[in-house]
C-alpha cells in the first residue's frame, strides 16, 4: 500500500443527515446520565473517558472521527493530505485551514493562535497533560495567519493526525487559559469547570462529581442547531440505576456505559421506554500490573515511582496470574454478546490484535507449575507463596460497579488457587477516574498492586495510544500525576518499535509493528488483558439523531440530537 493510499484512507468528507428540527433550542431539554460523574471539563487534566466526553459538548478538535471511524473535518475546511498539499511531501509538516467565521461561545473569533496555544498548554515542561502523547514528535506549531496552522514534526510522520484530532485533543481558548500554563493548570478552577468553547453547548453550572447544566451556544456556527435549549448531565449512582432511568422510567434520555449483565439489559428494555445500542471499538477491560512498589511504608509520592515491584516484576508471577483467569466465564457473566475474550491491549481495529496461545483457556495447574519451577513456593504453610521472602499478597483495586466486583470476586478465588492472597478494594468511579492530583485514590497514582478498568482511544490508528506505553509517559509528581502509562511499564524494545511505527507509512508494516507492541505489553508485564468490550448505552425512544460512536466521544454529534415526539 502506498503512502498516498494510507493518508487518503484516513479521510472522509463530512456528510450528515439533515436535521429534523428548524430552529435552535426548539426541543427543550435533554437529560443525560453518566453514572461515573465528570470531575472536570478538560481532557487535558484527566484521562477519564467520562471527562473527555462531557467536555466534548463544549470544546472541539479540528477534526474528529465519525461513527464509521472515518476522519471528518470539524473546525477546518478539509482534512490535509499529501494530494491536496496539506501534508508536505517529506511528511514533516501538516497544514490545517480553519473554517472562517467560527466563534467561541463568548462571541470572539476562533483563530490559529488558539490552536498554537493549545499545543503550548499541553506540552509545557512544568505541567502535566493527560493527552501529551498526541503531540509526540511535534517540534512546533506556527500560525502564518489567523486561519492557518502549521504543525512541524521532528521526522517524517506518515500519520500526522495525532495533534488536535478527536475528542481527546480539542482546542482551548488562549484568552481564557492564558494564565493556566504549567503547574498552574490544575489551579484554574473557573476555566477547568467552565471552558469557553466552539461546541453546541455552554456550561451554566458545573458541580464536580455531580451535575452539569448546559445551554445551547448562542454563537454556534449552525444557526439551526442544537435542537435542545438545555442539557442536564447527571453524574453518580450506578450503571443499573442509569439504565433504568432511560429504559424503564423514562426520566433520562441517554445513559452512557451500561456495564451490566446481558439479562439485566434485557429486563430493562422490556420496560418499553428505550433501548440499548452497542458497538465494538478498541475498548478493553484489563488488569494493570504495577511496575513500581506501592508499599504504604514508602512516602505517598514515592509509592508510584520507586522500582521495581517486589514480585510482579517476575514473569513467572504475572504469567501465572494471567493463566489462572477464565476469560470466557468473565465474558459470559459480565457482557454476553457485548464482550469477547481478548489478550490484546489494542483489540480493534481487528488487524492489530493478537491471540496468544492458551489465552482463552484457564490453566490453574499450569500456573501452579510455573510458579513452582520459578522457586516461588509457600515456605511456611500458610497457603501463600513467597518470592525472596515476600508473600504474594495483592491489593486489587477497581471502580465501584457490579460487574467489576463480580470479576474481582472470581479472580480472587482463582488467584487463591495458585497461592496468591488478594485483598479487594473498589473506589467510586468519579474519583477513581478523576484527575485530582491531590487524591490518593485515582487510577493514575495507582496505590495498589493491580487495578482493573477499561479505556479506549479516538480513531482507528493506535499510534498515539500505543505511545501511552512509553517510558516517559508514566504519571509522576512532576507531571501533576498526569500521563497514561499507568503501569509505569518501561521497555527499550517497546520504545524503539514505537519510534519505528511513527515513521512507517506502509499499512501492512504498521499493523505488523502494532502487533509486536501488543505482544510486548502482554508478555513483559504491562497488563493482563481480559475482555474486549462493546460500548453499550441506553437511548430513549423519544430521542432522535443518536449515532453511537465507538471511535470518538459518544456525544460527538449532540448538536444533531432532537426530540422525536
Amino acid at each position: 500500500m502506498t503512502l498516498k493510499t494510507l493518508l487518503l484512507g484516513a479521510v472522509a468528507s463530512a456528510a450528515f443527515a439533515p436535521a429534523a428540527f428548524a430552529e435552535r433550542g426548539s426541543d427543550g431539554q435533554v437529560n443525560i446520565i453518566y453514572w461515573q460523574a465528570p470531575s472536570i471539563m478538560t481532557p487535558f487534566l484527566s484521562g477519564g473517558t467520562k471527562d473527555v466526553e462531557a467536555a466534548s459538548l463544549v470544546i472541539e478538535p479540528l477534526a474528529r472521527f465519525n461513527a464509521s471511524g472515518e476522519m471528518v473535518p470539524w473546525l477546518v475546511e478539509e482534512i490535509p493530505t499529501v494530494d491536496n498539499g496539506g501534508v508536505s511531501e517529506d511528511l514533516t509538516q501538516i497544514t490545517w485551514k480553519l473554517k472562517p467565521g467560527i466563534k467561541w461561545s463568548d462571541g470572539t473569533d476562533l483563530t490559529a493562535a488558539d490552536v498554537k496555544f493549545t499545543y503550548e498548554y499541553c506540552t509545557h515542561p512544568e505541567g502535566g497533560c493527560a493527552q501529551v502523547t498526541k503531540f509526540e514528535g511535534v517540534t512546533g506549531v506556527e500560525t502564518p495567519d489567523d486561519h492557518t496552522v502549521v504543525v512541524s514534526f521532528e521526522k517524517a510522520t506518515p500519520y500526522p493526525y495525532g495533534p488536535f484530532v478527536g475528542g481527546e485533543s480539542p482546542i482551548i481558548q488562549a484568552a481564557q487559559f492564558g494564565e493556566c500554563l504549567g503547574a498552574k493548570a490544575p489551579e484554574c478552577t473557573e476555566a477547568n469547570f467552565n471552558p469557553i468553547g466552539t461546541g453546541p453547548f455552554v456550561v451554566d453550572e458545573f458541580k464536580p462529581n455531580d451535575v452539569i447544566t448546559l445551554s445551547a451556544n448562542p454563537n454556534y456556527r449552525d444557526p439551526a442547531k442544537p435542537a435542545f435549549a438545555k442539557v442536564l448531565l447527571k453524574g453518580g449512582g450506578d450503571a443499573t440505576a442509569a439504565g433504568r432511568a432511560v429504559m424503564e422510567t423514562g426520566e433520562f434520555d441517554y445513559a452512557w456505559n451500561l456495564q451490566l449483565a446481558p439479562d439485566v439489559i434485557a429486563q430493562m428494555e422490556a420496560g418499553g421506554k428505550g433501548k440499548a445500542v452497542a458497538g465494538f471499538g478498541p475498548l478493553l477491560e484489563r488488569i494493570m500490573l504495577n511496575n513500581t512498589n506501592p508499599s504504604p511504608e514508602l512516602g505517598p509520592e514515592e509509592r508510584s515511582v520507586i522500582r521495581p515491584h517486589p514480585f510482579l516484576s517476575d514473569p513467572a508471577v504475572y504469567k501465572a496470574l494471567s493463566m489462572a483467569i477464565d476469560r470466557e466465564l468473565l465474558v459470559e457473566i459480565g457482557y454476553g454478546k457485548a464482550g469477547r475474550v481478548s489478550c490484546s491491549w489494542v483489540p480493534a481495529p481487528e488487524a492489530y490484535g493478537i491471540t496468544p496461545e492458551g489465552c482463552d483457556v484457564q490453566d490453574i495447574e499450569g500456573a501452579n507449575a510455573l510458579l513452582d519451577q520459578a522457586g516461588i513456593v509457600d515456605t511456611d504453610g500458610d497457603g501463600i507463596r513467597e518470592k525472596d521472602g515476600v508473600p504474594l499478597e495483592i491489593l486489587y483495586q477497581t471502580s465501584t460497579n457490579a460487574v467489576r466486583q463480580d470479576f474481582q470476586a472470581l479472580i480472587k478465588q482463582w488467584w487463591n488457587q495458585i497461592g496468591v492472597e488478594t485483598e479487594l478494594r473498589n473506589v467510586n468511579g468519579s474519583v477513581f477516574f478523576g484527575g485530582d492530583p491531590g487524591s490518593p485514590d485515582t487510577f493514575q497514582k495507582f496505590y495498589a498492586d493491580v487495578e482493573m478498568y477499561a479505556n479506549t482511544f479516538n480513531g482507528t490508528d493506535p499510534q498515539s495510544y500505543f505511545g501511552n506505553g512509553l517510558c516517559d509517559k508514566a504519571p509522576t509528581p512532576a507531571s501533576q500525576w498526569q500521563g497514561e502509562n499507568i503501569s509505569r511499564f518501561c521497555d527499550e524494545e517497546f520504545d524503539a518499535l514505537h519510534a519505528e511505527l511513527s515513521q512507517t507509512a506502509d499499512a501492512a508494516k504498521r499493523i505488523e509493528i502494532g502487533q509486536k507492541l501488543n505482544t510486548i505489553v502482554f508478555e513483559k508485564g504491562g497488563m493482563i488483558p481480559l475482555v474486549h468490550r462493546g460500548r453499550l448505552s441506553g437511548v430513549s425512544n423519544t430521542l432522535g439523531g443518536v449515532d453511537l460512536n465507538v471511535w470518538d466521544s459518544e456525544l460527538w454529534n449532540a448538536a444533531d440530537w432532537y426530540r422525536t415526539e
